[in-house]
């Protein structure tokens, strides 16, 4: 299906002559809008982590252009909102924007506001994209029928940290997790993963959130005594491997532990779905573009809500619509196909609505490998070896 795709632009190169000028050209215009939503998170350990202003919104506006590439040679229009709100408006900023006729919808938001927005959405025949939350309960319990996810679940991540693992023969961990909401479902997520395939835990630790200041001007000297001893009795392993998706104490562990061992998770070697330093199938040229548009290097959020904007531009291309019914029919079926430098075409899980994809671990600068790993086979693709598969699933949309 990817030489399909090559094979359209291509056709469309060649009819570029012809290619609508004028707004009368025009068939249509896809209205869409990426709503973020602001959390009013902590800072992160370092300043170097510190999110840009406009993280997220400049992903989207690298796929609408990338979308109006391809759709001014169709007559296709693409028209994105950029609204920033909270988790108490969002509802009513979504309410907004399907006044002025939007039924296409980007969400950067927890799991909860996620769920209100869906609902009602839902409403009114709208669709969204999750390019956010990793939750596993929004694609088991909590999935909707209008809710497809691009970004991928803890699940896919920890699956792809332990493939490799196993891949090094690191197979004892001591897993370390924070005392918040999220550590504790990014843990469960990790303890999951080793029983999937096959890792012992020999010890798990709770590093507890104590509300102190995160970071001060003497934060190095005080974590550099307190480490060690936190970690002194752990049982003999090979790898340390860290839940701590609010960013509280992971990135101290590193060179801090009481046993010489490597560090992985959410702190030295981290699972996620894009790196600014990834470079195979072709993602050079997006990182390029992207920089040369921001001067700035793309961030996961970045690429995940410019990857649900071409999931939605996409779609518009194949089916010749902007009907969010048709559009979520398409990505649903197995003619649904988006090239995202990632090695093949993705497509989504039918069960829960899960975007396949592979996970890249890096370390620093520097990709260290992409999983899912090939000595992991599946009987349907690699790529479901990562996350919830179907006979595991629970999330039913009727």
């Amino acid at each position: 299906m990817i030489g399909r795709a090559l094979a359209l632009v291509a056709g469309l190169a060649a009819l570029g002559a012809s290619a609508p000028t004028e707004a009368q050209d025009i068939k249509f215009t896809v209205a869409a809008a990426v709503l973020r939503v602001d959390t009013s998170a902590e800072l992160p350990l370092s300043r170097l982590d510190i999110p840009p202003d406009n993280d997220g919104f400049a992903g989207a506006e690298r796929a609408e252009a990338d979308n109006a590439t391809t759709g001014r040679f169709l007559g296709h229009a693409y028209e994105t909102r950029f609204v920033d709100t909270t988790p108490e408006e969002a509802v009513a900023a979504l309410e907004a924007a399907m006044a002025e006729g939007v039924r296409l919808f980007v969400a950067l938001a927890p799991a909860e506001t996620l769920l209100a927005l869906a609902d009602r959405a839902a409403q009114d025949g709208a669709l969204v994209i999750n390019a956010q939350a990793r939750d596993m309960s929004l694609r088991e319990g909590e999935c909707r029928a209008n809710v497809f996810h691009v970004a991928p679940s803890r699940a896919m991540l920890a699956d792809g940290l332990a493939q490799y693992m196993v891949w090094k023969k690191w197979t004892d961990w001591v897993l370390v997790e924070g005392s918040n909401p999220p550590d504790v479902e990014m843990g469960e997520a990790y303890a999951s993963a080793a029983r999937k395939f096959g890792i012992e835990i020999v010890d798990r630790l709770v590093f507890e959130d104590t509300g102190r200041a995160r970071r001060s001007d003497s934060g190095h000297v005080l974590v550099q005594r307190q480490i060690p001893t936190f970690m002194q009795s752990a049982d003999d392993h090979d790898v340390v491997v860290v839940a701590d998706e609010s960013a509280y104490f992971g990135s101290y562990m590193p060179y801090r532990t009481w046993a010489p061992r490597p560090v992985a998770g959410d702190a030295g070697l981290i699972a996620r779905s894009w790196h600014p330093g990834h470079e195979s199938w072709g993602a050079t040229q997006l990182q390029r573009r992207f920089e040369g548009d921001h001067n700035r290097r793309m961030t996961e959020i970045d690429y995940q809500t410019w990857l649900a904007l071409r999931v939605i531009g996409e779609a518009v291309t194949r089916t010749d619509s902007a009907d969010p019914a048709v559009l979520a029919d398409y990505i649903r079926s197995d003619a649904f196909e988006i090239a995202a430098f990632k090695g093949e075409g993705l497509t989504f899980r039918p069960w829960n609505q899960q975007l396949r994809q592979g996970v890249i671990l890096a370390d620093g600068p520097l990709v260290v490998t992409v999983s899912p790993q090939e000595e992991f086979l599946h009987e349907r693709t690699r790529l479901d070896t990562l996350g919830i598969d179907e006979p595991e699933s629970t999330c039913s949309f009727e």
